[in-house]
């Protein structure tokens, strides 16, 4: 559904930067299991974009030389997570399995229903250490 604002004077997303422990397992995580394109890549930052066709990603790759501190979502300000939409409730059900299954993955639960349903979602960490969530809309 989109909504727009008369008011606003932003033309909507045009794309996010994250910040990731492992810029190739999240690279890999997102064209493997999601089916996102790479679409630029800078090794000397090193940072690259990624697409779902819709969404752009651009992921930047955090200095390993020293711990990183994860992100605490009931603690810090910031990303709390990234909902990606999915077509259908096989789509949700399949994709999760495949989640799970990835290496580095945390899942912090499986596709349930939000609310009352028909709406489902699950929620989980990729290999990089961004929190995500995948949801069908129920229609």
């Amino acid at each position: 559904m989109k909504l727009e604002s008369a008011l606003a004077k932003t033309r909507g997303l045009n794309h996010l930067g994250l910040a990731v422990a492992d810029l190739d397992k999240t690279a890999s995580f997102l064209e493997s299991v999601l089916g996102w394109t790479e679409t630029a890549r800078d090794d000397s930052y090193p940072r690259n974009s990624m697409t779902d066709g819709n969404l752009r990603l651009t992921l930047w790759q955090v200095d390993n030389s020293v711990p990183p501190t994860t992100f605490d979502r009931r603690h810090n300000i910031g990303l709390h997570h990234l909902a990606l939409e999915v077509e259908s409730e096989e789509e949700l059900l399949r994709l999760a399995d495949q989640v799970a299954a990835w290496p580095g993955v945390a899942v912090e639960f499986m596709p349930e229903p939000m609310g009352t349903g028909p709406r489902k979602h699950m929620m989980f960490a990729e290999p990089g250490g961004i929190r995500l969530e995948l949801v069908w809309m129920g229609v």
